[in-house]
């Protein structure tokens, strides 16, 4: 919209959005009455525009509701307006006397001047419009009770149209879910397709993505062996598990120690506990050492190898301060 050079556009475009508060404001008081409406909160909605295809050929739309459902539609075909409630019967009736002849001027609107500022804006926005950006894509799994759900997600690519399928052995598995292609904060699009399948031996299950920024479709391929998904989570939890649970006995075991300091001597009841704090602090770098050459080649947030360590040293804080 930078490119719009009528200075007189903005202000135009601002008195016109004034004009139709005041009409729909109008036309909320005139569906409450017909609605036998005295109070509350109701909205009264408009809906139109044009499209212009390919081929050159043209379509419009001009549609009204009131509090969500469908109150007023435009026949483009004869260019009449018909009521969908009978509440809407006398505006209808209304807006078809030749007098008002507002079908009419609908269709001039959306054939002219929708369609005219339809190119405009396709031209301001040609250079956007016509990019072209390479769709990202990656394949996951979990469980999913005795069978197996795969995940194909297609991000970051432009423009928005996207073929995206699942194929067994290069044959089309169809998709339960609904194919919703949402956009992304940067004007690029995402999709996630899922199917659910019995891995078989011998069996191939790949993802195949066919775009425009594409020269040919691109396949990846599942496969179960580097493929962490959820099991890989909950190795890791276990892992964290078995840590916090090393660490509790470790803590007993200083805490048993101190008491028998306190009775059998300090010197030597000293020299325990150092080695019972020694031995929690060598626990946790061990195991961060296992766990981060562990996770490097798993799909598993890093957090995980700092909360462990940060755990045990809170835990010996807390005793230290306990048996000070």
């Amino acid at each position: 919209m930078k490119k719009v050079q009528d200075s007189d556009y903005w202000e135009e475009e601002t008195q016109n959005g004034r004009e139709a508060e005041a009409v729909n404001k109008h036309n909320v008081r005139i569906s409450m009455y017909r609605f036998n409406q005295t109070e509350g909160f109701h909205s009264f909605q408009e809906m139109y525009g044009c499209e212009l295809r390919d081929d050159g050929s043209t379509r419009g739309y001009w549609e009204y509701g009131y509090d969500g459902e469908d109150l007023i539609s435009l026949d483009t075909e004869r260019w009449v307006y018909y009521p969908i409630t009978d509440q809407a019967q006398v505006s209808a009736q209304r807006w078809n006397e030749p007098e008002q002849r507002a079908g009419e001027r609908a269709r001039d609107y959306l054939e002219t001047d929708c369609i005219d500022w339809l190119r405009k804006y396709l031209e301001y926005g040609k250079e956007e419009l016509e990019s072209r950006v390479r769709p990202e894509v990656k394949v996951s799994s979990r469980p999913s009770g005795s069978a197996m759900k795969l995940h194909c997600q297609v991000y970051g690519f432009h423009p928005r149209d996207v073929d995206v399928n699942w194929k067994k052995n290069g044959i089309n598995i169809p998709s339960d879910e609904a194919k919703q292609v949402l956009p992304n904060s940067d004007g690029t699009y995402q999709l996630r397709v899922s199917v659910e399948v019995t891995p078989e031996d011998g069996a191939s299950y790949s993802c195949y993505v066919d775009h425009s920024s594409l020269d040919e479709p691109l396949i990846v391929t599942w496969d179960p062996k580097t493929d962490g998904g959820n099991t890989g989570m909950i190795v890791a939890a276990a892992i964290v598990c078995c840590v916090i649970v090393m660490t509790v006995v470790a803590v007993i075991v200083t805490v048993i120690v101190w008491r028998k300091r306190n009775s059998s001597g300090k010197t030597n009841a000293d020299r325990c506990f150092f080695k019972s704090v020694l031995q929690i602090m060598r626990v946790c770098v061990s195991v961060r050492r296992h766990m981060s050459q562990w996770l490097n080649g798993k799909n598993i947030p890093a957090f995980t190898r700092f909360t462990i360590c940060g755990s045990v040293r809170k835990l010996l804080q807390i005793f230290l301060e306990i048996i000070s």
